[in-house]
């Protein structure tokens, strides 16, 4: 049996309690996924929290070879866990998508394994001597969204595993085949009871949060529902890691060479076709170069084929449901009704298969419209005209989310200068959106709090623990 064949059977389910799972390029049953109760859940949670101690045990040496034996199993599986991730998710095989999903569950895995355990000797003066560890928190809920179903959900499991935590994962409704196939291979290397999948609605992902015996939630999503877990959580005074939603801003400066940022603004904001917490999600482009800004990406966003993600030559998905569709599409029309103009896109065939919407960019818009200021995660981009760039940073800095930020010059100093003016966590120099496993990421503001990646992240699953003497 194929390799994809084999793994998908794996992991669905003829059961009673189950969730049909569409393609949403094709409309296509891909197969059933199981659903967990409540019950069931709070069972996973109980073997987790027996199986923590053996886990922590181990030691950290130990615990990276396991980790590194995980991305083995991974690696060995990569073709059929970008398949399912394709056909569920949307996003193509090719491009910065399902290839290069799982190619960085393999790759965060590697580095979370081998980053130094961040014990810090605090004060050795001779008459004093103090110590500061990182110890186990205990069992860990993982809570993923839909958009990188894998590589978000490795963001959290792999720090807590290495840090001697148990970890119940809950994957998205919306890609429970991928959390689940993820979940299945990295097993094939862990100790049973160290990574369990609850797969469920959000009553499971709500259970997580209360129960006591869940010290730690990490999650990435909403900030909606992101208020709602800091609220759930505070009985227990559970830690929390919340990454949520972002509007990010980019701002071009008049000293640009258009056509030489084209395509990475173009990536900024339409990787995973648009679909991305701190992608690009409004443009502030100076008046002296706003036309010639906006030829450029029209020139780049029009060759990029959108299509089946199954199809090698496609680097641009549907939107992975039809709820985003709806979003997607309101905003825009709404910007149509307003007067902005549209230089590509925004007419999306209704009448054939699949959430489609085609790459769609929006000039000559109101600052103040909602396809501005509200997040729309899909691909469009609202291009902004300012001829003040302080005008323009106070726009940028106008919203009540701060997960990313960019800033596009020739001149990396003035650039520099420009980002600390920003409020978010993260400012992009001439590119937007790139993360990397060592370098901390989280948000300001409504965009959440807690860091993840690098030492960082290990210190975020973990709790300190003071030797003094």
């Amino acid at each position: 049996m194929p390799a994809y064949d084999s793994l998908l059977a794996s992991i669905t389910t003829d059961a009673v309690s189950a969730r049909d799972v569409f393609d949403p390029a094709t409309g296509e049953l891909i197969g059933r996924a199981p659903l967990l109760t409540s019950a069931e859940a709070d069972a996973a949670v109980d073997r987790a929290a027996d199986a923590q101690a053996a886990w922590a045990a181990l030691g950290h040496e130990e615990r990276s070879a396991v980790l590194h034996r995980a991305a083995d199993a991974v690696e060995a599986q990569s073709e059929a866990l970008a398949q399912i991730l394709s056909r569920e998710q949307g996003k193509p095989l090719n491009g910065p998508n399902a290839r290069f999903e799982v190619g960085a569950c393999v790759s965060w895995l590697r580095v979370t394994a081998d980053t130094p355990t961040p014990t810090q000797v605090v004060v050795d003066d001779g008459s004093d001597y103090a110590e500061l560890h990182y110890r186990p928190i205990g069992v860990v809920g993982a809570i993923t969204p839909w958009n990188w179903p894998m590589m978000i959900a490795i963001w959290q499991i792999a720090p807590a595993l290495r840090m001697g935590n148990t970890v119940v994962a809950k994957p998205s409704e919306y890609t429970l085949l991928s959390g689940l196939a993820l979940i299945a291979v990295l097993n094939e290397a862990l100790p049973s009871g160290v990574l369990i999948a609850a797969p469920g609605d959000g009553g499971i992902g709500a259970g997580l949060v209360a129960n006591a015996a869940v010290g730690k939630i990490m999650f990435t999503g909403s900030t909606a529902t992101g208020k709602k877990i800091i609220e759930a959580s505070a009985g227990n005074v559970t830690r929390l890691t919340l990454e949520l939603g972002g509007n990010d801003a980019g701002i071009v400066l008049p000293d640009v060479d258009p056509e030489a940022i084209a395509e990475q603004l173009f990536w900024g904001a339409f990787i995973n076709t648009g679909q991305t917490c701190a992608a690009l999600k409004r443009l502030y482009v100076h008046d002296d170069v706003y036309e010639a800004v906006c030829d450029a990406l029209v020139e780049v966003a029009s060759s990029m084929p959108m299509g089946i993600g199954l199809d090698e030559a496609n680097v641009l998905g549907p939107l992975q449901n039809a709820m985003q569709f709806d979003v997607v599409d309101r905003l825009v029309e709404a910007a149509r009704r307003s007067g902005a103009r549209v230089l590509l896109g925004g007419d999306p065939k209704r009448d054939q298969p699949g959430h489609f919407y085609p790459a769609t960019l929006i000039a000559d818009i109101d600052p103040t419209n909602d396809l501005v200021v509200e997040e729309q995660f899909g691909p469009v981009l609202p291009i902004v005209r300012y001829t003040d760039l302080d005008e323009a940073i106070t726009l940028a800095n106008g919203l009540d989310v701060g997960l990313g930020a960019s800033v596009w010059s020739a001149d990396r100093d003035r650039a520099r200068d420009v980002a600390a003016r920003i409020e978010a966590g993260t400012v992009w120099i001439n590119s937007h959106g790139g993360v990397h496993p060592m370098i901390p990421f989280g948000g300001v503001k409504q965009s959440g709090y807690g860091l993840e990646f690098g030492v960082d992240g290990l210190k975020a699953a973990s709790v300190p623990q003071v030797i003094n003497g």
